[in-house]
């Protein structure tokens, strides 16, 4: 991702002084007008490392906080219908355990629905209970 702006950095300038001419030999810059040596700039990216931390504080949309967490809990309960299948067919699979951490962790963060909070906040308790289950057998 590059982002231009005032703030940005360059990378450098083209040599504005070389002759170009229309003859297919080489040719050498004047020393006389050779450029002055700068000394490299530091970057500027506390700048944009502060625009960055201000998006990410930014309030999101209700609607689209209240999709997600409908997927994640959609995606927890699919995961407890893995682990129930497992655990009738007599297989229980380390990779349906680790599913099931993950999705605890995602169930974490809250909708701003109460209803829908409470519903996820119960999976949550589900997937933990199974959790501890795994964690013993």
């Amino acid at each position: 991702m590059r982002i231009y702006g005032p703030n940005g950095t360059t990378l450098g300038t083209p040599a504005a002084n070389a002759r170009r001419t229309s003859s297919t030999g080489f040719s050498l810059p004047d020393a006389a007008a050779a450029p002055e040596t700068r000394s490299a700039a530091p970057p500027k990216a506390a700048a944009n490392i502060d625009a960055l931390l201000a998006l990410q504080g930014v309030e999101e949309d209700p609607v689209e906080r209240r999709k997600r967490s409908v997927v994640r809990g959609r995606g927890a309960l699919d995961v407890l219908d893995d682990l129930k299948i497992g655990l009738l067919m007599g297989n229980l699979e380390p990779s349906t355990v680790s599913r099931l951490r993950d999705a605890a962790a995602s169930l974490k963060s809250s909708s701003g629905d109460p209803g829908l909070d409470a519903v996820l906040s119960e999976i949550e308790l589900r997937v933990e209970v199974e959790l501890a289950k795994a964690g013993r057998v």
